[in-house]
């Protein structure tokens, strides 16, 4: 792999020089083995040091910083390193004015290309506050009411309970509070598109109350945009470029996965297996619509973050009315508080869901924010519109909270407190969090029963299997290098190989990386016969018959 570009800096002036030292920096600098981000990590300080004394201007970015951020450069830093982060980008803005925007690290570990403020990030879940404001401007033209029934816009629009599904309105789909189960592997691993996953979605089992609490669901939220798309008479996606990014100058933000590829300049998957950080390959997650499928840099973010904080006005233009701020700002579904974040922000009195957005108190001012994940990158918005402030923060690793982190020493510093040690706070979390998992997973594994085997031959559990939400999948047997086994197909992108764990249990390993592991249970009737596959994290599929070859 290549190391990042700090560190190519200084190994190209040493390889100016015709000595053992320039030939061993040459050979790192060339080399594209499958180094890990600690692999070359003490090699990064080291040269650290050396740019230091060798070029101190390079060494000293704090000098373009506004005074009250002075020091965050070297925080980034810092922080990115002990997170183990290869790419990320910020922007600050204040009142009218963006403070701050740049990128740091790399876009695809191994690689050299740098981010900057211009890199497209997948900014997953905080694409819901893009759906509630085109929502809210069909509101502004009387196309639309926040409490229509959803059938009034998409008629053939059903969930599970017939109740539900008459009394649901536009208000419900945005603020979490419908009841349904989140069943998020229908947009992850399924192949159907968002039309299709609403048509199945009157499959969604019922798991709450209606309006009883907050309930997170993905898939009210593409249903959200669809029926935008239908009120306007615009695709979802041309929706958000007519209304938003195009007249806020969005030039480089899209919903189209197809677009990102073309344009370039884009931040590429990374996640951790087996403790060490690599980049796997990026996926097209158009079908999340309205929920989590815009791509947009810092720079164009902090032109959307504008738009908030002057409550609906662009460089002296009108996007959407003063009032559908204050709808889109109010609370509607509590969310309670846990006790880490009691430790953490004494301050948090509340928390709730608003319309795309989450609203909370911190330090005595209303905090409006969002997170989000998706494609391994992770997203943090945080608005305080009392004081004109708002922060983005995107980076490229699925299992960092470092972008919350920072976005915390930001208020800090320019609230007027010394900036805590956000990230340090957070990684002990993260670091915390590891341990229990690696103790469960121990556990699970002490648990597995010994010399219990399937009750079947490998034949037995091979067929067709099918489940009314998730639709067809199969289990086969294949040829592997072990030797024959049974393998699960349940859409391209995902494919399993089933281990014997114990009993008619199998783990299944999915073959894409990163991707993780599941269980199927198999159910046998009293003839010894398969009749179900219980697949965790997805449903129960009946078997309908034999394994059609491919």
């Amino acid at each position: 792999m290549h190391p990042p570009r700090t560190v190519r800096t200084f190994l190209t002036f040493l390889t100016s020089r015709t000595s053992r030292t320039a030939r061993t920096a040459r050979t790192f600098l060339t080399s594209r083995s499958s180094l890990t981000f600690r692999t070359w990590r003490p090699l990064a300080a080291a040269t650290a040091l050396g740019l230091a004394f060798l070029f101190p201007a390079l060494a000293s970015p704090a000098a373009a910083q506004p005074a009250p951020l002075t020091g965050l450069d070297a925080y980034v830093e810092r922080a990115m390193a002990a997170w183990e982060v290869p790419g990320l980008a910020l922007a600050v803005v204040r009142g009218d004015s963006v403070l701050y925007a740049r990128g740091y690290g790399v876009t695809r570990l191994g690689e050299s290309e740098a981010v900057d403020e211009h890199t497209l990030f997948a900014i997953a879940s905080t694409t819901k506050a893009f759906t509630a404001a085109a929502l809210a401007s069909l509101v502004d033209e009387g196309k639309v009411a926040w409490d229509d029934p959803v059938t009034r816009h998409l008629p053939g629009f059903v969930l599970a309970d017939a109740y539900v599904s008459r009394e649901l309105t536009v208000r419900d789909l945005l603020t979490h509070r419908a009841g349904a189960a989140r069943l998020d592997n229908l947009w992850i691993a399924s192949p159907f598109d968002r039309e299709e996953i609403l048509r199945r979605a009157r499959h969604l089992p019922q798991v709450e109350g209606f309006r009883e609490r907050y309930g997170y669901n993905n898939i009210l939220y593409i249903a959200a945009g669809e029926l935008a798309a239908a009120a306007s008479g615009r695709s979802w996606d041309t929706l958000l470029e007519e209304r938003f990014f195009g007249p806020l100058g969005m030039e480089r933000s899209t919903t189209r996965t197809a677009v990102v590829e073309a344009r370039g300049n884009s931040a590429h998957a990374h996640t951790r297996i087996e403790g060490d950080v690599h980049a796997i390959p990026r996926r097209d997650y158009d079908a999340i619509g309205g929920a989590g499928a815009a791509w947009s840099s810092v720079h164009d973010m902090a032109r959307w973050i504008r738009l908030h904080l002057a409550r609906g006005t662009f460089e002296g233009e009108r996007l959407l009315s003063e009032a559908r701020f204050d709808e889109m700002y109010a609370p509607h579904t509590v969310i309670g508080i846990d006790s880490t974040t009691t430790r953490l922000h004494p301050s948090n009195h509340f928390a709730a869901y608003a319309l795309g957005w989450r609203v909370q108190d911190l330090h005595g001012r209303k905090v409006v924010q969002h997170s989000g994940s998706i494609n391994y990158t992770r997203t943090q918005v945080t608005l305080v519109p009392e004081e004109g402030i708002g922060v983005v923060a995107v980076a490229n690793l699925s299992s960092s909270n470092l972008q919350l982190a920072l976005s915390h020493w930001i208020l800090d510093a320019l609230q007027g407190r010394e900036p805590e040690d956000w990230s340090g706070a957070y990684l002990e979390l993260a670091q915390r969090s590891d341990s229990a998992s690696a103790r469960s997973a121990a556990d699970l594994e002490a648990a597995r029963l010994p010399d219990v085997g399937p009750s079947l031959p490998l034949e037995a559990y091979t067929g067709r299997y099918d489940d009314a939400l998730f639709g067809e999948m199969r289990i086969v047997r294949e040829e592997m290098a072990s030797g024959t086994g049974l393998v699960l197909h349940y859409s391209p992108e995902y494919v399993a190989d089933l281990e014997p764990w114990h009993q008619d249990i199998y783990r299944a390993t999915w073959r894409r990386p990163g991707a993780g592991r599941t269980f199927v249970r198999f159910t046998l009737d009293t003839r010894g016969r398969v009749t179900e596959a219980v697949v965790e994290g997805y449903a129960t599929f009946r078997r309908v018959g034999e394994a059609s070859p491919e």
